[in-house]
């Protein structure tokens, strides 16, 4: 298979604004944002079960500006965005986040893959990892400033789940497109 790259590709990449988490980028006739320092992200699909074998997935939802609006979501967070954290792995910071944003340890961490939210605009990549083995260990929510809250979805009920919730005129984020596809949980 040929790939013909982009005709700006080898040209010089300028910095526009550069902030503590993003940079706005231009590179040839391109304008796109970029995660500030390197930093990286972990989004996570936790997975939990009851003893009857009922699946549920744990989702957050928090109020997000650039929305405009609340937004449903899988735990996600930054890698190394702390500074002296800049080599934190991602499978560390995916176990951090998901206790700090939803109150669940995962006894098992697996990473899917890495991914790109929205290539055409966004530079960031994340690393895509599943929990599973939960135990909810405090309540979530994240830190102070975040107000985040959790939600324990039953796995057969997150269609009506994610129905409804876009009928009320929240946000939906894109990777819980995911949980929704036939065998890609397994």
């Amino acid at each position: 298979m040929d790939f013909v790259r982009d005709r700006d590709a080898d040209l010089p990449e300028e910095i526009q604004w550069d902030g503590r988490f993003i940079t706005a980028k231009t590179l040839g006739r391109w304008d796109y944002v970029g995660r500030a320092r390197g930093i990286r992200a972990a989004a996570i699909i936790a997975l939990d079960e009851d003893a009857d074998g009922t699946r549920y997935v744990i989702l957050v939802s928090q109020y997000r500006v650039p929305l405009g609006r609340f937004c449903l979501e899988i735990p996600a967070g930054l890698v190394g965005d702390d500074d002296g954290s800049e080599g934190e792995a991602a499978i560390e910071a995916a176990a951090r986040e998901l206790e700090e944003e939803t109150g669940y340890r995962a006894a098992q961490l697996e990473v899917l893959g890495e991914f790109y939210s929205s290539p055409g605009m966004v530079s960031e990549m994340f690393t895509l990892l599943k929990a599973t083995k939960l135990t909810k260990v405090a309540e979530g929510g994240g830190l102070a400033d975040e107000n985040i809250t959790v939600h324990r979805v039953p796995l057969d009920a997150l269609a009506d789940f994610v129905a409804q919730w876009r009928e009320a005129g929240h946000g939906v984020d894109v990777r819980i497109a995911m949980l929704m596809t036939p065998g890609f949980l397994g």
